[in-house]
């Protein structure tokens, strides 16, 4: 596939089916207005929802308007992805987005009317066997009652929800529009405008010096900058621990994993396990440092190379067999599934002219999952098609097993599926190479996702947890104390074989995910988790594969936590992530005895 097709030109086989999901516009058309007409019947609920049939009708009806309002979103939205630039889908996934919109502004009585009873009316409700389905939505209002407020102060909340945004659209802008980077000098010498972009290839080079002008340049412009960002990271603290004091949450970090019910040790235990492992960190450290051949280690070096290029052409064909091949230890259920994905047009395969790029899974309640991709004869295209068919079955299997309400999963438990995958596939990669340095470019591909996915992504959760616990205490987030921060994390996570360049104590500032706060840990978690199953699946076989399959069906009918502890892996204990640590420690081993 050389050459970028129209998207009119690209062959049958290589696209998604949508018609399974809406059979023409018409189709969707009548759909539409259906739910046009249902939003009109769910006012007559307002100031009745106190009896056990009134709310029995609300929600089903609210389950019925839903299910058809995400069908039509979906289906809009992948048109529009197939081509960005056609104005047809465009104005269709608008149309779409403010129906999802106007079915938002419809229900928002709904909860609040509810949990305007009293907690003894409440308690009976869910005793209640007419709404046995729904026992769980009522439990959970009650949990989430103790945070809500009066309907006058819920509304003022609301209003602040415009100013909340401020300083995540503040460091957007900057981040994105106004900062300029100097030109540095690529491998030719020649002159090359340093962007977001390039940094990463830039820091892939093999020649050093470019590495370290990229990293020195990148920093040296943010540390311009460093009272303005210092200012906006500030704010949104300040903005966070507001939230956390008017809903009457004991902290920040509590009030953000209230919503998936998960405790605070879930968070700590994270990073007092990843801190025991932290050896394992600096003995990977001084193993690139030997295969770099470089004098002394930096910060800039971390993304070099370690192994000549070595390519591995995958067609897409290849790619789905091996794929299949891998996942053997699954079980045939699971394979069916796979396959039915591969041959019923569940895919959409290559580029197109004006395509969405990335990958992603995504579908609707009531058909199959589809799964976007733009494929490329990769390594890394293969490992994105076994992530997104980890995702699409999880999916498929959520929906297949729970009824609508509770067959949505949470971000706490999305990635688990997909990197469990992966995880597979690469052990069924490095068992069959026989080809050193092939097996040397796998283990490093490995290890550095554990590298960015686990301990990075922990560095980053402990270092917000630092600054909002010493925000909260009423310091203040001055560069200087962000700074400090920083620069001691990576210190701490790198150890003596790595020179911890003074430069990098303005990482904190070019980091996004700061603003989407104690966001970055469920990465960890769910590597973690997702690493622990397939430890197990490959150790004991078809039990494990048993509890594995009853994860996927669970979908969001219980929380997070009680999911997975159920399939065997507790994330309210280290162990998990020890296991984790374990086949990080294979791996290290494999790769010194390589090294030989």
């Amino acid at each position: 596939m050389n050459q970028v097709l129209k998207r009119s030109e690209v062959p049958a086989e290589h696209r998604w089916n949508l018609e399974d999901m809406f059979k023409n516009q018409e189709a969707w058309n009548k759909e539409f207005q259906e739910v046009q007409s249902e939003l009109k019947e769910v006012a007559r609920f307002q100031g009745k929802l106190s009896d056990a049939s009134a709310i029995k009708e609300c929600f089903d009806l609210e389950d019925q308007i839903s299910q058809k309002t995400e069908r039509l979103y979906v289906y809009a939205n992948m048109k529009h992805h197939e081509d960005m630039a056609d104005p047809t889908y465009q104005a269709l996934s608008d149309k779409a987005t403010k129906l999802s919109v106007q079915t938002g502004e419809a229900t928002s009585f709904i909860s609040p009317e509810i949990l305007s009873l009293s907690d003894e009316q409440l308690q009976k409700l869910v005793k209640t066997p007419e709404l046995s389905s729904y026992k769980r939505t009522l439990e959970e209002m009650i949990r989430q009652k103790q945070h809500v407020l009066s309907k006058a102060e819920e509304a003022l909340m609301a209003q602040v929800g415009n100013m909340s945004q401020a300083p995540s659209t503040i460091f957007g802008m900057l981040n994105n529009a106004d900062l300029k980077f100097p030109k540095v000098k690529n491998e030719k010498g020649e002159e090359v405008e340093l962007t977001h972009g390039r940094y990463i290839q830039f820091l892939e080079s093999r020649n050093q010096s470019v590495r370290k002008q990229a990293f020195e340049t990148m920093y040296a412009t943010y540390a311009k900058q460093k009272n303005t960002i210092a200012s906006t990271l500030s704010a949104n603290v300040t903005k966070n621990i507001f939230y956390a004091k008017a809903r009457k949450y004991p902290s920040v970090l509590e009030m953000s994993l209230f919503g998936d019910n998960i405790d605070k040790e879930v968070y700590t235990n994270l990073i007092d396990a990843v801190h025991e492992a932290l050896p394992l960190m600096y003995r990977y450290m001084e193993l690139r440092k030997k295969l770099l051949k470089v004098n002394e280690l930096h910060m800039y070096d971390l993304f070099a190379p370690l192994v000549e290029e070595f390519d591995m052409d995958i067609t897409y064909d290849q790619a789905k067999q091996t794929v299949k091949e891998s996942l053997k230890p699954l079980g045939q259920d699971y394979l069916n599934v796979l396959q039915r994905g591969f041959d019923n047009s569940w895919i959409d395969i290559y580029e197109n002219e004006g395509k969405r790029n990335g990958a992603y899974s995504w579908g609707a309640y009531g058909t199959h999952p589809y799964v976007l991709l733009n494929h490329k004869d990769n390594l890394n295209s293969m490992f994105t098609l076994a992530h997104e068919m980890g995702h699409a079955l999880h999916s498929y299997l959520s929906d297949e097993n729970q009824p609508y309400r509770y067959a949505q999963y949470t971000i706490f438990l999305a990635e688990v599926a997909s990197t469990l995958n992966e995880a597979l596939l690469m052990d069924y990669l490095l068992k069959r190479t026989t080809d050193p340095k092939e097996k040397m470019y796998l283990l490093t591909y490995y290890m550095d996702q554990f590298r960015t996915t686990v301990f990075r992504q922990t560095m980053f959760a402990e270092f917000e947890k630092i600054i909002h616990e010493k925000a909260e205490q009423g310091e203040s987030l001055t560069p200087q104390l962000l700074s400090k921060v920083y620069y001691d994390l990576n210190v701490l996570y790198y150890g003596k074989d790595m020179i911890v360049d003074q430069d990098i104590e303005m990482e904190w500032a070019r980091i996004p995910h700061f603003y989407n706060s104690f966001y970055v840990y469920k990465y960890a978690t769910g590597f973690s988790a997702a690493t622990s199953f397939a430890k197990q699946i490959l150790d004991e076989g078809a039990p494990a594969v048993d509890r594995y399959l009853g994860f996927l069906k669970s979908g969001g009918s219980d929380y997070s936590i009680n999911i997975l502890k159920r399939a065997g892996v507790d994330m309210s204990t280290p162990e998990p992530i020890k296991q984790a640590m374990s086949v990080f420690k294979d791996l290290l081993g494999q790769m010194e005895e390589l090294a030989k």
